[in-house]
């Protein structure tokens, strides 16, 4: 690594030279503010009579002295910022010289500065070389076709500003302030130095780099530029434009990783370490499992793109429930809705069933917000929602997975609902919700749509907020104080007019049959639902409201109902986290809940050895850290009752069942698990019946089934890095890209899947068609006929094989069950193996 000092100009002025802007480097995004700074200390330099001006570092990579290329190829890794805006005000000077008339000034600029003259190569011509529509950007502002491009550029808008700047009176001035910016040069050279270490250290530095800047750096940056092309434009651009908000062309890449992450790992990360957070899962980039994990990130974020853009949502019923999801800004939901989506586009859900799922979830966001329970439990809940689905059973598993929350997280029950509309303030709360409470509630059942976010609808008073002398003179004293202090605000005092300006604080009856030039601005003409009662009222006052109110609440109950499930006695008295539940002493454990996997065990101790040692796989080192909290040691002898922990080390279970819940209970916030444990007591004297009951629970069923088989699988490498799960199916990779291999047991099946999940469409189809062109082939390996299932209305297609007539839920049915999968799978892999090798990798 070489860094000294340098003048700017002296840098841009080396001849045969191309500053690469590389695909791994985070877009270009400096704003109004930056370019301000830059021109003010451009100015500012020569008019304080000041030698120099000191404008950071550019550091890049150069290809060392064995290159034979014709210019040499300087690759910047920081610093594009500068030398991107620095090139745009180069470019202003330049055209507003070539449009002034001076046109020895402009071939000045051009040939010291933008170009490099004499290469013969066109593609070296450009001193700046950037990449997608950047590049196209900078082109048309240099050659003045600016008037072509479509879409919006920081290139565009940045030039358009510098071009305002630049006049005849400060030309000179900022030629000789150019002249006087100096930076730090640091230059690598390719194979001795670690770039990706150099470029962590800068960001560590305080430079603003955003999470995504670092995990598109990570991603990029060590693979071949060739590699390098083909990953970005296959993989990371998607994902860029998926994740770019509409509305405020922001960039939602750090958010959108996040969310994945919380869906991937059940926890949440910091928004400042999901970086590190995305670079400690990946940390072996050459596997397969990483490269499928890529593109499913890529799959992910098509149906990112619609949460943060509903309109582009192609149904317009799911875009419906979007937008509402958009106005009720429940963003905490989005790492669930991942994966939610992804199975409706693989096939495994319906349309319906999504739409029903989506307005479960609103119901329960809203009914929160009416009776004011506190958001920050939903941060948790949303994270291991999905982890909690049954696939078998997916919609009322989802229910029932929410109405089992108790306390903060609880879904809201009728009579909540009823007290809170008659008190709650429905008129002070953010637009976008006020649009949403009352869209839903005048569109319920409609036939002909209202648009209630028109600018001329607007939320009247029915009592208005400065009551007139008349309205004092037809109400009692007490009903002026009711609606005054407790009522003004509420849904049973408000209603949707085009008229609110008109009707004022005007009295009710005035309100009523208002109809000045003919233009029938009273309530007794409206069309709308919400004023249809009012219509029918002689006067506004305490029972007219209460009826109205209760009229409102059942019309609300039935737009966010509370969903018919039946709940068993176990769900009626659910499970409760650790921190609300009583003591232990004395009582029986029936399972526990520790991040969304269900653990049937009776005994306090083993669920307190389970939950310390998942705390030291996520950190051994906080976990030893806490010793005034947990006493760990590597010699057995420190204790009365040693348990091995894990590896060497020991803790003490002589304690009883109350002390180990406090220990518990001190030592879950420091990771930030305060929601992640939960528990269910069970009745002494109904223990045994209900034990016997949960060993046929098909998750328990499941995971048994899974340990046993996976053991016996044996001439194949497949699932062997597999591990048991609650689910009615285990995958492992195939080998190819997006390519899984299942074993699936069901209630009345047994099945071993071929399944093609890739982030696009017409490459799985396509795909699939080529291996169904070996169809012969492949059955003849396999030596059996196979069910192939292109799927062409789901993104996935798939090939099995299905084993009918056995249960899991009959444990004699499971030898005939091992014998299928032993038997069939490694034959399906060597059948398939020809087809798939070699297409696995990046991209």
């Amino acid at each position: 690594m070489n860094a000294k000092e340098l003048e700017v100009v002296s840098f841009l002025k080396t001849p045969d030279t191309q500053f690469i802007i590389p695909i791994y480097q985070r877009n270009y995004d400096w704003g109004r503010k930056e370019c301000s700074d830059l021109f003010k200390d451009i100015i500012d330099v020569v008019e304080q009579d000041r030698s120099s001006h000191f404008i950071g570092s550019i550091v890049f990579i150069y290809e060392g002295l064995g290159s034979s290329r014709e210019v040499r190829e300087l690759v910047i890794i920081d610093g594009q910022q500068r030398l991107t805006s620095l090139s745009i005000l180069l470019v202003a000077l330049y055209r507003f010289a070539l449009e002034s008339g001076q046109g020895r000034l402009a071939d000045r600029i051009y040939k010291s500065y933008l170009c490099n003259e004499y290469v013969e190569e066109e593609r070296y011509k450009l001193k700046l070389k950037q990449t997608d529509k950047n590049a196209l950007a900078f082109e048309a502002i240099l050659w003045g076709e600016e008037d072509k491009l479509e879409g919006y550029t920081k290139v565009l808008e940045n030039y358009r500003y510098f071009r305002s700047l630049v006049h005849a009176e400060n030309l000179q001035l900022i030629e000789q302030g150019i002249k006087r910016l100096i930076f730090v040069e640091i230059a690598l050279e390719r194979g001795k130095d670690d770039p990706q270490r150099i470029f962590e250290s800068l960001n560590s530095t305080g430079l603003d780099l955003s999470q995504s800047d670092l995990i598109r750096n990570y991603i990029l940056m060590d693979l071949e530029p060739k590699e390098q092309g083909r990953v970005y434009k296959r993989v990371w651009y998607p994902i860029e434009e998926n994740a770019r908000d509409w509305g405020t062309e922001k960039s939602m890449v750090s958010a959108f990783i996040r969310d994945y992450l919380t869906l991937k790992n059940k926890a949440i990360p910091n928004k400042s370490k999901v970086y590190q957070t995305f670079k400690e899962k990946y940390q072996d980039k050459k596997g397969e499992e990483y490269w499928n994990d890529l593109e499913q990130i890529k799959s992910l974020s098509y149906h990112y793109h619609s949460f943060i853009n509903p309109r582009a949502e192609r149904d317009k019923d799911i875009r419906q429930e979007l937008e509402y999801i958009n106005q009720l800004e429940v963003h905490v939901v989005y790492p669930f809705l991942l994966q939610l989506f992804e199975d409706k586009d693989n096939g495994v859900i319906s349309k319906s069933d999504l739409i029903a799922i989506l307005q479960f979830l609103q119901a329960y966001v809203w009914r929160r917000f009416i009776v004011g329970l506190p958001t920050s439990v939903l941060n948790k809940i949303f994270m291991v929602l999905y982890a909690e689905v049954d696939s078998e059973d997916y919609v009322n598993s989802i229910y029932l997975s929410i109405l089992r929350k108790k306390g903060a997280g609880r879904f809201p029950l009728d009579a909540e609902l009823q007290q809170a509309l008659r008190d709650r303030d429905l008129y002070n709360i953010t637009a976008r919700k006020r649009d949403y409470l009352f869209e839903k509630l005048e569109n319920y059942n409609n036939r002909e749509f209202v648009d209630t976010s028109d600018e001329r609808i607007s939320v009247e008073h029915i009592f208005p907020q400065k009551p007139s002398e008349a309205w004092r003179e037809e109400l009692s004293e007490e009903e002026i104080d009711a609606f005054e202090r407790r009522y003004l605000h509420t849904i049973g005092n408000l209603t949707l007019s085009g008229n609110n300006g008109a009707l004022g604080n005007k009295t009710f009856r005035a309100k009523k049959e208002m109809n000045i030039q003919g233009k029938e601005q009273g309530y007794q003409y409206s069309r709308l639902w919400l004023n249809k009662y009012l219509s029918s009222l002689a006067a506004w006052d305490l029972r007219a409201y209460h009826e109205r109110t209760a009229l409102i609440t059942a019309r609300f109950l039935k737009i966010w109902p509370y969903p018919e499930v039946e709940l068993n006695e176990e769900l009626l008295e659910p499970e409760m986290n650790i921190f609300e539940a009583s003591m232990p002493k004395n009582k029986k454990l029936a399972y526990f809940i520790f991040e969304g996997e269900k653990l049937v065990e009776h005994k306090f101790t083993q669920m307190y050895l389970y939950v310390l040692r998942q705390l030291y796989q996520k950190d051994a080192a906080l976990l030893l850290s806490q010793p005034a909290r947990l006493k760990v040691s590597e010699r057995a002898e420190d204790f009365r009752a040693p348990q091995l922990l894990v590896g060497s080390y020991f803790v003490e279970t002589n304690l009883d069942s109350n002390k180990k819940f406090v220990i518990l209970k001190r030592l879950l916030p420091s990771f930030g698990l305060e929601d992640a444990l939960a528990i269910k007591y069970g009745e002494e004297e109904a223990l045994e019946e209900k034990t016997a009951a949960r060993k046929k629970d098909r998750f328990f069923m499941r995971k048994k089934y899974w340990t046993q088989l996976l053991p016996q699988i044996k001439d194949t490498t497949l699932f062997q890095r597999v591990s048991p799960s609650k689910d009615h199916w285990l995958s492992c990779g195939a080998g190819t890209t997006s390519v899984y291999y299942s074993l699936i047991m069901t209630k009345d099946h047994a099945r071993i899947e071929l399944s093609i999940i890739g982030a696009e469409k017409a490459k799985n189809k396509k795909l699939f068609k080529k291996l169904f062109g070996q169809k012969e082939e492949i059955e003849e390996v396999f030596g059996e006929a196979l069910v192939w299932q292109e799927l062409p209305d789901n993104k996935m297609s798939r090939i099995r094989f299905d084993l009918e007539g056995v249960s899991l839920g009959r444990e004699e049915d499971w030898p005939k069950a091992n014998r299928f999968f032993v038997e069939y799978i490694p034959r399906m892999e060597k059948a398939f193996y020809p087809y798939l090798k070699g297409r696995g990798g990046k991209g």
